[in-house]
């Protein structure tokens, strides 16, 4: 509901402090006195797109506070919540706007975007007059009002559901399509890549191993030739082992008859003997261990060039090549397989598609069913609007398949029998304009979000029994929602739980716009001027309170 809105600055409005109540507010006043301007102001708070210039001209900056009553479960709070905005019970929006046409709001004293008002207006106001493009006019939000009207929210989410199924069937059907016609691709590459590193089957470490391997090889055989001649230098026969046992045994035969001056001699000989002995073994277990079949190491030349080979074919290390082999066998699999899962994501993607067809077809159902009623309930209202020649029509025809259906809809009328239909806004004079939308409004009412209705001359062009039953009409939309009436009926304004005036002032050569509440006396006389013109007459004042007794 909308509390109070306090206007500063705005065109012809220095200062406006308003205190809207629940029920029916009525505003009225003589053409010109500044009730639009009112709406304007509401519009800037709100974000909508209107005047360009607002700004009172003199002024610094003007300035519009509009404050609401946000009950808990408002739709105004989910939009809060998206936003990154606190949800409090009461909602404030201040927007200001300078000359040179910048323009800044807040909500609840946080800095937002316009985009951000205007999205919090769709739930908090409802503008209907002769250009309600933003309302009932628009054909974009007929099937969303029809389906509020019938209930019908269930069954829309039902298909929003079947409609992202099938979307994800979809789309698991087209990526699987995707990644085998690219594996189909490769297929030559992968086959022929796994046969030869199944063949090779490399595995981690292996290539340092070989490695290893292949450089203590080549050391040996260039050594071992070295070697074998330190043995024969060292062993027995012709090398020191054997001629020191000579020397040894030339030594001790002499020894008796040397008198023991060969002993040194010999016992040292004899520890050589010994040392030399061990330095033989060493070098032939040295001889032993670089003994090699010189195939080994042509062997593993081999193979380690192979790895290193196939290793630079693939861009990788050599100890990557068996996880790139798993990899790519893994690839091979999917491709082998794919046929396989393919028909199983096709058999989903068409499961898919038929709950969705179902669950469409059952809303178009529904929708049908619904239309039928909204169309009986205009009939009943607007035989009382004197509209009863008229007929009005909910249109659904095919549309694109989307999350909520298959169904355009469209709100068309007949002003007379036998005449064509069409849209409301093409067809509906002024006067039957707003009368079909007050009618829909009133049809539309029931089980719909709260919100504060705004009706901008919505009885334009119509007086009598037809005035009179739009402000009851407008008196019965007012029991579920707080409703704003710009009106210059006195059969509507009489209709009215709070009244308000729109004057206009001038001061020093300055025009200026107020709004004074009206008392119960003073309420009577602004209807008898309703009625009778500028001069009020006491006819003037029984038949305006005759009015408000009916």
């Amino acid at each position: 509901m909308l509390r109070s809105l306090d206007i500063r600055d705005m065109l012809i409005i220095d200062r406006l402090d308003l205190a809207f109540q629940p029920g029916l507010n009525v505003l009225t006043g003589e053409t010109g006195a500044g009730k639009s301007i009112l709406l304007d102001a509401l519009g800037f708070v709100l974000g909508w797109r209107g005047r360009a210039e607002l700004v009172r001209p003199g002024a610094a900056q003007g300035e519009v506070v509009a404050v609401f009553d946000l009950p808990p479960g408002h739709a105004a709070r989910a939009v809060l919540e998206e936003a990154g905005l606190p949800a409090e019970d009461e909602l404030i929006l201040r927007r200001v706007n300078t000359p040179e046409g910048r323009k800044t709001g807040w909500v609840n004293d946080r800095r937002v975007s316009g985009e951000v008002l205007r999205a919090l207006s769709d739930t908090l106001v409802e503008l209907h007059g002769q250009q309600d493009d933003r309302g009932l006019l628009n054909p974009r939000i007929h099937r969303k009002l029809l389906d509020e009207f019938g209930g019908l929210e269930p069954r829309v989410a039902a298909v929003r559901q079947a409609w992202r199924e099938r979307a994800r069937a979809e789309k698991a059907l087209a990526e699987a399509e995707e990644a085998l016609a690219a594996l189909g691709a490769e297929e030559d590459f992968l086959r022929h890549a796994v046969a030869e590193l199944d063949r090779l089957d490399p595995q981690p470490g292996e290539e340092a191993e070989l490695d290893a391997r292949r450089r203590a090889m080549q050391a040996a055989d260039r050594i071992r030739e070295d070697i074998a001649r330190a043995h024969a230098a060292l062993g027995p026969g012709e090398g020191a082992e054997g001629r020191m046992g000579d020397a040894l045994r030339w030594l001790e035969g002499a020894a008796d008859r040397a008198e023991d001056r060969l002993d040194p001699a010999i016992a040292a000989l004899s520890r050589a003997l010994v040392e030399l002995g061990e330095a033989v073994q060493a070098v032939e277990d040295c001889i032993e261990a670089l003994d090699f079949d010189p195939g080994a190491l042509e062997a593993a030349e081999e193979r380690l060039f192979a790895i290193r080979a196939l290793a630079r074919k693939h861009g990788v290390l050599p100890d990557d090549l068996a996880g790139l082999a798993g990899d790519l066998r893994t690839r091979l699999d999917a491709l082998d397989a794919g046929e396989g899962d393919l028909a199983t994501l096709r058999d989903a993607a068409t499961s898919a598609q038929a709950a969705y067809d179902r669950a469409a077809q059952e809303l178009t159902d529904t929708r049908r069913a619904a239309a039928t009623r909204l169309d009986a309930a205009m009939a009943r209202e607007l035989a009382p609007l004197k509209l009863e020649r008229a007929q009005f029509a909910t249109n659904l025809s095919e549309g694109p398949p989307g999350p909520e259906g298959c169904d355009a809809v469209a709100f068309t009328v007949a002003t007379n029998p036998g005449a064509p239909a069409g849209p409301l806004n093409k067809i509906a004079s002024g006067g039957e304009l707003s009368r079909f939308l007050l009618a829909l409004k009133v049809c539309l009412a029931h089980g719909a979000s709260p919100l504060t209705l705004i009706f901008d001359e919505i009885d334009r062009g119509v007086g009598g029994a037809t005035a009179d039953a739009v402000g009851r009409r407008l008196a019965a939309l007012s029991q579920t929602a707080q409703v704003l009436v710009v009106t210059h009926s006195p059969q509507v304004a009489a209709r009215g739980a709070h009244h308000w005036r729109v004057e206009k002032r001038v001061e020093d050569g300055a025009t200026f716009s107020t709004v004074a509440p009206l008392d119960p006396l003073a309420r009577v006389d602004e209807i008898a001027r309703m009625v009778a013109g500028d001069t009020i007459t006491d006819e003037a004042r029984a038949a305006a309170r005759a009015l408000l007794g009916g």
